[in-house]
């Protein structure tokens, strides 16, 4: 996601410093070239060569007459984004005046000048996040088109951001932006139906692939809404269901102002009605299943020009079954495209996986990450696309 991108990483005086050697990991293990840029009060928390290390790079402490902040972000500079983690309340307010009286703050106005991407991971105690002065400063500076990482408030504190969510944002700044401006909603993982207060019917679907697709979205610039029983993420606004009957309500809801869809959920095909109380155990007991909605069908019925991308699971092993069945439901639902995978592949972290039109198909093997960036390269392709006649 950052292949062959160079990032200027500015370090400031906040405890959070300590984080910055990971983090330089981190970018480095998705593909970045990194060099550092520190203030006098960072080198106070963490050592300039322990950045140097991490970053296989000589680091700036000092500005010199070889002129290192427009060296680095300069017009013709070597860096492809400035991102400046952590940020203290101090270096913000510096960065929306203009005040130059550090590395990292000449090399910020340096970057804002030479229109070379900024992004900003603040962290500080939460009161001076709160700070009607610092907030202001961030509006500002985001006027200028810099993208802030929002904070973790925990315990008091604007913590900084997770990695993952630094380095996400720092891929959606620098990519693509193919899909900038466009709102798409993705469903992820399994739901389940609800047999008693206890016990639930369900599937083995784990989400990695609908999230993998939503933060592939994100990262080339769309919107994105992701519809899932499981956690608030950085990347998308979440709607948590539980059942199919939430999971379809929820999208006719979210959909309704969308550009598209990916349906990569697990959805339960069938449901029961649910005993109030506890079934004890030890009794032979059958189960009425009843036919869940088919949330494609229900959003084309509704949305019959929405460009939907559906996922197909069969347990054949076979190429020329999965692609049977994934056709039946290309041309049912009126989609883009269908994914379709074999079951086997439900929680592992690497898949293999065909991408079928009505005309052709094309197989992806590899992580679902790289899965999830194959489904939002398609998209970008459908939405680019022009409508046809």
């Amino acid at each position: 996601m950052l292949d062959g991108v160079r990032v200027a990483l500015g370090v400031t005086g906040s405890i959070a410093a300590v984080k910055t050697i990971e983090l330089a990991h981190e970018l480095r293990r998705r593909g970045a070239r990194v060099r550092g840029v520190m203030t006098d009060s960072a080198q106070g928390i963490i050592h300039p060569w322990a950045l140097e290390f991490a970053t296989e790079n000589p680091v700036v402490t000092d500005l010199t007459g070889q002129v290192e902040h427009v060296e680095l972000c300069g017009r013709d500079g070597w860096a492809d984004v400035l991102l400046i983690a952590p940020a203290t309340a101090n270096t913000v307010g510096k960065i929306a005046a203009a005040i130059d009286d550090t590395p990292v703050t000449t090399t910020a106005t340096t970057a804002l000048g030479a229109d070379v991407p900024v992004v900003v991971a603040p962290a500080m105690h939460e009161p001076m996040y709160d700070h009607p002065g610092v907030l202001d400063a961030i509006e500002r500076v985001e006027s200028w088109g810099v993208e802030f990482v929002p904070p973790r408030v925990e315990e008091g504190k604007a913590k900084i951001a997770s990695l993952d969510a630094i380095a996400l944002d720092t891929a959606r700044t620098t990519g693509e932006n193919d899909l900038a401006g466009e709102r798409i909603v993705v469903t992820s993982g399994a739901t389940s139906e609800a047999i008693d207060p206890v016990r639930v019917l369900t599937n083995r679907s784990s989400g990695k692939t609908g999230r993998a697709v939503a933060r592939a979205c994100y990262a080339r610039g769309a919107d994105v809404t992701l519809v899932h029983d499981g956690p608030d993420v950085p990347y998308a606004d979440v709607e948590h269901v539980e059942s199919a009957a939430e999971m379809l309500a929820a999208v006719e809801e979210v959909v309704a102002d969308a550009d598209a869809l990916v349906s990569a959920a697990a959805i339960g095909d069938y449901t029961v009605e649910a005993s109030d109380e506890k079934i004890r155990s030890g009794q032979e007991l059958s189960l009425a299943l009843e036919p869940t909605p088919k949330v494609l069908d229900a959003v084309r019925d509704a949305q019959p020009d929405l460009p939907i991308v559906g996922f197909k699971t069969e347990t054949s092993g076979v190429d020329e079954e999965m692609i049977r069945a994934a056709r039946e439901t290309l041309s049912r639902a009126g989609l883009a495209f269908v994914v379709a995978n074999d079951a086997s592949v439900m929680g592992e972290d690497e898949t293999r996986a065909l991408v079928v039109r009505e005309a052709d198909v094309e197989s992806y093997e590899g992580d679902k990450a790289g899965l999830g960036a194959r489904v939002a390269e398609e998209l970008a392709g459908e939405l680019a696309a022009p409508p046809s006649t």
